[in-house]
């Protein structure tokens, strides 16, 4: 069984930026594809990121240019650095881990086995 675990979320003002991380245990990391999912209150979560076992990398278009995902099979972590943040990316964000062989819609809920508890960010305009 895998576990996950998110941190680095906070208060921060639009414009600025955030790290976040997500720490996994219980598996071998290195052959999991990774995403990251976000939900603001009253809303479905929703894709943000995700970096396949080989390092390809898959963004939702409200973030392309401003967050970066990736990963470190040495310590079991993936990121996703915040640029530019807007109100608009306050939310839960969601790390997800998928242990099959083909990704074939990283965009998606059901092809992740694996969730974290979620860690908040906050933007004040």
């Amino acid at each position: 069984q895998v576990q996950l675990v998110e941190s680095g979320g906070g208060l921060v003002q639009a414009g600025g930026s955030l790290r976040l991380s997500c720490a996994a245990s219980g598996g071998t990391f290195s052959r999991y594809n990774m995403g990251w999912f976000r939900q603001a209150p009253g809303k479905e979560r929703k894709f943000a990121a995700a970096i396949t076992r080989g390092g390809s990398t898959y963004y939702a278009d409200s973030v392309k240019g401003r967050f970066t995902i990736s990963r470190d099979n040495d310590k079991n972590t993936v990121y996703l650095q915040m640029n530019s943040l807007k109100p608009e990316d306050a939310a839960v964000y969601y790390c997800a881990a998928d242990r099959s062989v083909g990704f074939v819609n990283p965009y998606t809920l059901s092809a992740y086995d694996y969730w974290g508890q979620g860690t908040q960010v906050t933007v004040s305009s």
